[in-house]
């Protein structure tokens, strides 16, 4: 789905909300993602009576729902995963791989669920990459507008291979977190990160700009901590995030910095005006 014109709720009845992407995808291209819903959503999923789960704009093959399936149930055994496209022919292509817990809509931002349904998780992982910064608000409005109570909406930007993610975490109330994720091995300096910075940010990251501020403090912290390296990049990760921690407010610990993640409150990088 992606679009320049602002997704509108006047469009015709029926008719999806957005535009087609190029739907580029990959198999484990959102590993990352996944196994942090796992970890902080995990809990709520399983006490929800029926969770349903939507994978919003899979894109030109259903990799990314399977695999979301599978890493779910790994955390709450009753989820149920709902892929969603707003591209026909990509919806009839995904049929063939729905199986006992997996199934595939036509649909946009609308989130078009059976009966109403409201699902406890919606991801929108590199839907609104294409979308322009004045788009976002409306769309995560719409969006957390459909979740069920003490849902969650998880929407960021990954690399095609998984390598490098942000994303944001908002509840019905609002964005919550953000999340830096990253394969460590392969990561010369944390504010590499900052190409695949949700739409909601991507563009504020310049001088006077919250998230300028912390790439440029997350940089410093990581060169202050080259000495680590040689116990490995994921011990040079955790001493950096725990030096972040004097000056940002993050919100996670060392057992998600172990895996390459750092994430912080959503205040802490909120946009100016």
């Amino acid at each position: 789905m992606a679009s320049r014109s602002t997704p509108s709720p006047s469009r015709a009845p029926g008719r999806p909300v957005g535009s087609v992407t190029r739907g580029t995808t990959n198999p484990n291209r959102l590993r990352r993602m996944d196994r942090w819903i796992a970890a902080a959503h995990g809990a709520a999923l399983r006490r929800a009576g029926d969770p349903v789960a939507v994978d919003l704009g899979y894109g030109a093959a259903p990799w990314t729902a399977v695999e979301m399936l599978a890493r779910l149930r790994d955390a709450a055994p009753r989820v149920r995963v709902v892929g969603i496209e707003i591209e026909p022919a990509r919806v009839a292509g995904a049929k063939p791989y729905e199986r006992d817990g997996l199934s595939f809509r036509h649909g946009g931002f609308e989130v078009p669920l059976e009966g109403g349904e409201r699902p406890m998780l919606i991801r929108a992982a590199n839907v609104l990459r294409q979308y322009d910064e004045e788009q976002v608000a409306e769309v995560w409005a719409r969006l957390c507008a459909r979740l069920a109570p003490g849902g969650l909406l998880v929407e960021g930007t990954c690399d095609e291979i998984g390598r490098r993610h942000v994303w944001v975490a908002l509840g019905p109330e609002g964005p919550r977190t953000v999340t830096f994720a990253t394969r460590l091995g392969s990561l010369e300096r944390p504010s590499d990160l900052a190409e695949r910075l949700p739409k909601a940010l991507i563009h504020r990251n310049v001088p006077g700009e919250p998230v300028y501020g912390f790439l440029r403090d997350f940089d410093r912290a990581w060169a202050a901590a080259a000495p680590y390296a040689s116990y490995g990049a994921r011990q040079r990760w955790i001493r950096t995030a725990r030096a972040l921690s004097a000056d940002w407010p993050l919100a996670d610990g060392p057992g998600r910095w172990r895996q390459g993640e750092l994430t912080l409150r959503w205040e802490a990088l909120r946009p100016v005006g």
